[in-house]
């Protein structure tokens, strides 16, 4: 598989899990939208079943979609990405790529789908919180320690996934999203993924919203750090056992 393959393979995955993910917590915050006011359970099945279509979308790469899975492969000491995908700085440069891109992508088309939405909204919190996270409680080392912990399970879990014979592939990965949102949710509304927050963080920042303040660039380094960190330590954990 060329690396051409696995990028737009990745953007197409990353950009339809952003498309479902923005778009179940725009139904739900945003003014006039037929799913506002529903709970946090609807959320986290949005954010679920998001996961499940976009690693069918990007089977074909692999369905990382996220670079703490991309890292997490990496430190495991797998010897490929996907069939015939060698793990290389160069390819590991393309999965990130693709991930990001596909990640801002997704947030703008969001953005577009509930256009009449996010102008009618006043309040410009919640615009920010359909794109991006944001801390229950901010305390930036605690909250990496939350992301990293929520990253963890997911990463070694997915790694765990490749060695039974169950076969239910994007099922098992799209519960098990459920499942940490539900859990681990609470505290910085789980973004275990660099790009599924920095991607439409930065869509927030440069889409024409109206009424939008900033993108809250002090706390963006948070659902970065937390992920990798947890990604690479859940790979090291895999490799040993």
């Amino acid at each position: 598989m060329s690396l051409v393959s696995v990028f737009f393979s990745e953007v197409l995955g990353t950009g339809l899990l952003l498309l479902g993910g923005v778009g179940v917590v725009a139904n739900v915050l945003l003014t006039d939208s037929k799913g506002r006011g529903a709970d946090w359970l609807l959320i986290n099945f949005g954010w679920g079943l998001a996961v499940f279509i976009g690693v069918y979308a990007a089977y074909r790469s692999g369905a990382h979609l996220n670079p703490a899975v991309t890292l997490g492969l990496w430190a495991s000491g797998a010897e490929e990405y996907a069939p015939g995908v060698d793990i290389t700085v160069g390819s590991t440069l393309v999965y990130f790529a693709g991930e990001f891109v596909g990640a801002f992508l997704g947030a703008v088309v969001a953005w577009l789908a509930y256009h009449e939405h996010y102008a009618a909204h006043p309040d410009p919190g919640e615009v920010l919180a359909t794109f991006s996270t944001a801390p229950a409680i901010r305390r930036p080392v605690w909250n990496v320690v939350t992301e990293l912990v929520g990253t963890f399970v997911l990463v070694y879990v997915i790694l765990r996934f490749g060695n039974t014979p169950t076969e239910i592939g994007p099922v098992a990965v799209a519960l098990l999203v459920v499942g940490i949102g539900a859990s681990l949710g609470g505290p910085t509304g789980y973004a275990i993924n660099p790009a599924r927050d920095l991607g439409p963080r930065i869509a927030h920042a440069v889409l024409p919203i109206r009424g939008k303040k900033g993108s809250d660039w002090g706390y963006a380094w948070v659902p970065v750090v937390g992920p990798v960190i947890g990604g690479v330590l859940a790979g090291l954990l895999a490799r040993v056992f």
